[in-house]
């Protein structure tokens, strides 16, 4: 062969072509490799995801320590972060709840009225409150409350973003106020205002969980964040059907009594709870 006849190859096709960065291996005990591409992709958080949501293979979740603790489970504070882009990861709370140690919610038949169960042999194991049954009502919690915060974000009731569920740990937006956790409702001395508004903005809420027939079953100050100006509901897993659940308007009931009650031990005279109760069902019916 002369050096006139050769030909030299074509150039390789980019989609034939590979470009990849190593990472090293996590040895830390209070680190594991990001379980978002461990989940199905029905267990990741509704589209369109926020922007600050992190994807990235070689992301690496860090356990920062407990945010508070819960009669189903605690609550832990979990920085998810590349490592070749650390200003991109996020700070999220990892919402865990206990499997044979878990302890049932107070009254809970009446919370489950309704629902039911895929297999007979969990809901069996439930009803005898075997170990095995434990376990499995902790993983049902997880996955009402799952719903529910997927539900209320889909339609617009303020809550923390849902970003995943992996077995009995929900992970989600971290609610802030300059940095740092925001206050409980209870925790809040508002001005007249302010007071005003948040009670504005708890009718607005319930108004359209109600629309959609659905009722938190549990509300109280204690379970509603003020992140500066705004509200957000937290605590979900005993979300009730307002219509599917016998006892749907009792619990209805229940939540605006005991959120006028705190209002109007606040200084909001106008709170009153037979009028919101029916100003709710308007919008129910």
């Amino acid at each position: 062969m002369t050096f006139q006849d050769f030909t030299p190859e074509p150039p390789l096709h980019p989609d034939f072509t590979l470009d990849w960065t190593t990472y090293d291996d996590v040895d830390d005990s209070r680190q594991r490799w990001s379980t978002w591409f461990d989940v199905e992709p029905l267990s990741r958080g509704p589209e369109p995801r926020p922007d600050w949501v992190v994807t990235s293979r070689g992301a690496v979740d860090t356990e920062l320590g407990i945010l508070k603790t819960g009669k189903e489970g605690d609550v832990f504070l979990l920085e998810r972060a590349d490592p070749l882009d650390p200003d991109g990861g996020v700070v999220m709370a990892a919402k865990r709840y206990r499997s044979s140690e878990h302890r049932t919610f107070h009254r809970s038949a009446s919370y489950t009225e309704g629902r039911s169960m895929k297999r007979s042999r969990d809901e069996r194991a439930i009803k005898r409150k075997s170990t095995f049954g434990k376990q499995v009502a902790a993983g049902e919690w997880a996955a009402s409350e799952w719903e529910a915060l997927k539900r209320c974000w889909s339609i617009g009731v303020p809550v923390p973003y849902p970003v995943q569920i992996d077995g009995t740990e929900i992970l989600m937006e971290w609610i802030t106020v300059d940095g740092e956790t925001a206050p409980r409702l209870a925790q809040t001395r508002p001005d007249v205002d302010l007071l005003a508004s948040y009670y504005d903005q708890l009718r607005d809420a319930m108004g359209t969980m109600v629309q959609a027939g659905l009722v938190h079953g549990d509300l109280s100050a204690y379970n509603i964040l003020a992140a500066g100006e705004r509200l957000v509901v937290i605590d979900l897993p005993q979300i009730v059907d307002l219509v599917g659940n016998v006892n749907g308007m009792d619990f209805l009931l229940r939540d605006c009594t005991n959120m006028c009650a705190w209002f109007r031990q606040k200084g909001l005279e106008d709170a009153d709870e037979h009028e919101l109760f029916g100003e709710l069902l308007a919008h129910a019916f």
